[in-house]
């Protein structure tokens, strides 16, 4: 049984779409569109009537609400739950009784909150967007990839899909560790700039390896699964 990405023609590249219960890794730069996949994601969760998580750990949470709906979304509903923890001082967002903003310093902290929350209620996807403010939290590598594996664990026990977010410079550890990662990225032809996808790694399930055009448009991200990015992206 696979589950959808939300994006139709992206899930034609993974044969079928993510393998549920599993653990997924987005790269790319600023701008990419890796926020707006992993909505597409939880927005097509919800619409299915599951409960789904959103950990904001750079973006407000009010302003990705607003961003969303200039793109279709309607985050602003009950089984889409939108936690900020972005480290703002001025913030007043509790989780679990104490300022959630705290936890995006401390990555036990936050790993401590989820697995919480997924005690007490049934969450099946999951988003921590980006998986790099954790990152900086903890300087010993070992340390980092003992936690990381740890929280890798302890999210898979309660059968939640989980998306992370990160850039190119610094997801060595998480591209190891998770089932699959799908790379945003931007190729430059003839003094334009292209936007192409590609997954790299799909553990358990052959998959399209080539990259493929994408666009943000009006209505989210638009996949070319059947072209190729250096012939153009149009239809």
């Amino acid at each position: 049984m696979r589950i959808s990405t939300g994006v139709e023609e992206l899930d034609k590249m993974l044969h079928g779409g993510l393998i549920p219960g599993r653990a997924y890794l987005v790269k790319g730069g600023p701008g990419s569109g890796k926020t707006t996949l992993t909505i597409h994601f939880l927005v097509e969760g919800a619409k299915k009537g599951e409960k789904v998580l959103y950990v904001s750990l750079e973006e407000p949470v009010d302003i990705l609400k607003e961003d969303m709906k200039k793109l279709g979304f309607n985050i602003d509903v009950p089984n889409f739950v939108a936690i900020d923890a972005t480290p703002v001082k001025q913030k007043r967002s509790i989780f679990e009784a104490e300022h959630f903003e705290e936890f995006a310093k401390d990555f036990k902290r936050l790993v401590d909150a989820i697995v919480n929350r997924l005690k007490g209620e049934k969450y099946t996807r999951i988003v921590i967007d980006p998986i790099t403010m954790l990152r900086l939290t903890i300087r010993d590598e070992l340390e980092y990839r003992r936690m990381f594996i740890g929280f890798l664990k302890e999210v898979a026990r309660y059968d939640a899909t989980l998306v992370l977010t990160s850039e190119f410079y610094n997801t060595d550890i998480e591209d190891y560790l998770v089932s699959g990662v799908i790379e945003l990225r931007e190729v430059e032809e003839g003094g334009k700039t292209l936007r192409g996808i590609k997954i790299v790694k799909f553990r358990g399930s052959a998959f399209d390896e080539s990259l493929r055009p994408y666009k943000i448009t009006d209505e989210g991200i638009k996949v070319y699964h059947k072209e190729s990015i250096f012939r153009g992206s149009d239809e």
